[in-house]
């Protein structure tokens, strides 16, 4: 069935709308009706071919919020109208060790991405959400229950909520511990409020003094501003677990010297060129560790949801039009914005 998109022909090219063909239900398909997908830094690497293997036409987004629309025969755990999401993820090899264990993230045969992954549809790649329908198997639609009036600012749990979720959830962050967030930015204001919900003493690393008075608003219990040598050096020796969310080269000195005996660094964000190299002596003489954390599984993040809904979560959100994308990469780009674009999908029958 033809649908109603925004992406692009080529890495140098805007992006505008296209018209796409999406695949009839099959017996354990759903087909949603978007309403909501956020935008992801990851989807403008991929259209803009800055990582490598960008399949064209390439359509982004895959923080996907919509009702169900369609539904096979086999599909028994959604009916139509039911509000669901989708993620980074449709689809794993269902067979590996990571797979069996929930974990398909890590699928050691490679998990199809919502878009840029390998499909027998047309045209021979995952097409994602930026558009107005998508039809996915049902293993790999998640349940949303947040009231309707929050969806739009639900849609970027799916990428920034689960990403942030997930490692905090594995390295049992609780009550009575002392956790850094780094980065206040789309996946580091999720991370502040995900941690204070779990009880932990947060404690945001920012680089701008500006954004102190957010950091306290997100749920911060205190804010390092990272430049400050005096407050960092306060800190040291005192975190339980510290969750790095900053996309770009940085030292990670600065955060391991900051660790308990035993405590870990986890990355989550994805430089374009690597980080110094760290000092070995700080984890040698703490038994520290640095670590780094993907997504999260399909599971973990129906989990995540519904830990979201119960806490009243959503993520801070500047809604647009489809035809505001390219204006919007640019402004995410100079960390002009607080804290996710999501694109209202019903404005692509006007782009």
């Amino acid at each position: 069935m033809s649908t109603r998109a925004y992406g692009a022909h080529a890495a140098t090219q805007p992006l505008q709308a296209l018209s796409i063909v999406r695949r009839e239900p099959g017996p354990r398909d759903v087909q949603i009706d978007i309403a909501y997908c956020g935008v992801c830094h990851s989807d403008l690497h991929t259209v803009r071919s800055e990582w490598p293997g960008t399949r064209y036409p390439c359509v982004p987004g895959h923080e996907i919020v919509g009702r169900v629309s369609a539904a096979g025969a086999a599909v028994d755990r959604f009916r139509l109208g039911d509000i669901v999401g989708v993620g980074c993820m449709v689809d794993s090899c269902r067979r590996c060790d990571a797979c069996g264990d929930g974990l398909q993230q890590y699928c050691v045969n490679g998990f199809v991405g919502t878009y840029n992954g390998r499909t027998p549809d047309a045209p021979g790649h995952t097409l994602g959400g930026y558009s107005q329908r998508i039809v996915v198997d049902e293993s790999f639609v998640l349940a949303i229950r947040h009231p309707v009036e929050q969806l739009a600012s639900v849609a970027p749990l799916l990428c920034a909520g689960i990403t942030t979720y997930s490692p905090l959830r594995h390295w049992n962050v609780r009550p009575g511990q002392k956790v850094g967030i780094v980065g206040i930015g789309g996946l580091g204001h999720m991370g502040i409020k995900l941690a204070h919900a779990m009880g932990a003493h947060t404690v945001a690393f920012t680089t701008s003094e500006a954004k102190r008075d957010d950091a306290r608003r997100l749920g911060a219990d205190e804010v390092v501003v990272v430049k400050n040598t005096a407050q960092m050096r306060a800190q040291g020796g005192s975190f339980d677990f510290i969750l790095d969310t900053v996309a770009a080269s940085h030292d990670l000195d600065a955060f391991t010297r900051l660790l308990k005996r035993d405590a870990t660094l986890c990355l989550v964000g994805m430089p374009d060129r690597p980080h110094p190299t760290p000092a070995i002596a700080p984890l040698i003489m703490g038994r520290r560790t640095i670590a780094g954390s993907l997504i999260g599984g399909i599971a973990e993040t129906q989990e995540m949801l519904d830990f979201c809904a119960d806490k009243g979560i959503v993520c801070d959100i500047e809604l647009i039009a489809a035809a505001e994308i390219d204006g919007a990469y640019e402004r995410m780009l100079r960390g002009d914005v607080r804290y996710r674009f999501v694109i209202d999908t019903s404005t692509m029958g006007a782009a």
